[in-house]
């Protein structure tokens, strides 16, 4: 491919992308301003440039192969978008659009170049909310994980602290665990930000999936942290407007802090727990030991 059809194709794929996911695009704004479990999704593509920034010394190893198999993939991102119209599955036109994205990727430039943009592609997925069948499905056993995890940990705080359900029952008061309490915004945040790390990171491949699993009870204690807080102000201090406040809207950045610093010490933790074995040829090795003498 020519130069001159390399920008005649690059014009005709942004101008048919703006046609067909403009109103796309604007619905995830809408999600991203109003839902706070998704709030993070002003941050993803942000990021996902930022990958791009890292990764560009491997770029130079990238043949540019423009690919007509890549029609393919857009074909598929297309079918995608038809069975989530078809059957309303608003996510999967947020889907949809990342597949878009890789094929036409591809179509430009190459797989070799698809293959060094991906991760970075593929971290777009995280400023989609999730279908609601699945949402749902994560939050009701998020919910009473939180519930029994943060009223055992009242309890040994020496608090009368109960759970029923979702509801906690501390003192005269009624904690009740929601759904916007369930941790969903936590759990979604800290993988996001573990998937950044391990993309920015390069390290093994085991490393990478200890990482990984432990974002699950990285999250879950830093749900429960927030909800022993939470009960612990509505008991010493009360429960007005300006505490549920903080709780609900405040505590929850917060608390994707703190996951992300467990996580750091998680990372830390298995940085010491195994040393890195250096390897040496033997001439660099008697070469260095002459010098030593």
């Amino acid at each position: 491919m020519n130069r001159r059809n390399a920008y005649f194709t690059i014009a005709a794929l942004a101008a048919s992308f703006v046609w067909a996911y403009s109103a796309t695009l604007r619905d995830l704004v809408i999600s991203w301003e109003r839902e706070p479990d998704y709030s993070h999704g002003f941050l993803v593509i942000p990021f996902a440039l930022g990958f791009l920034w890292l990764r560009r010394a491997d770029l130079k190893q990238v043949e540019i192969q423009p690919s007509a198999w890549a029609l393919s993939l857009i074909i598929v991102s297309l079918l995608v978008r038809w069975v989530g119209h078809r059957y309303a599955f608003d996510s999967l036109d947020g889907y949809s659009m990342i597949l878009w994205l890789a094929g036409a990727t591809w179509l430009i430039a190459g797989r070799q170049f698809l293959l060094w943009a991906l991760p970075a592609i593929g971290f777009l997925i995280f400023m989609v909310p999730l279908p609601f069948q699945v949402e749902r499905l994560l939050s009701v056993p998020l919910q009473r994980v939180a519930t029994e995890v943060s009223c055992f940990v009242l309890q040994c705080l020496g608090q009368p602290a109960f759970a029923e359900g979702t509801t906690i029952l501390l003192g005269n008061q009624e904690l009740h665990v929601e759904r916007a309490c369930s941790g969903l915004r936590i759990f979604l945040g800290t993988i996001a930000l573990a998937f950044a790390y391990l993309i920015a990171s390069r390290r093994e491949l085991w490393e990478q999936t200890i990482l990984l699993f432990s974002v699950i009870p990285i999250a879950l204690v830093a749900n429960a942290l927030r909800i022993v807080v939470t009960g612990l102000l509505y008991r010493f201090v009360g429960n007005d407007e300006a505490i549920q406040r903080f709780c609900h809207d405040s505590a929850g950045w917060f608390m994707i802090l703190v996951a992300a610093t467990l996580f750091a010490i998680t990372q830390i933790f298995l940085t010491c727990l195994i040393r890195r074995v250096e390897v040496m040829r033997m001439d660099d090795l008697l070469s260095r030991s002459r010098a030593e003498a």
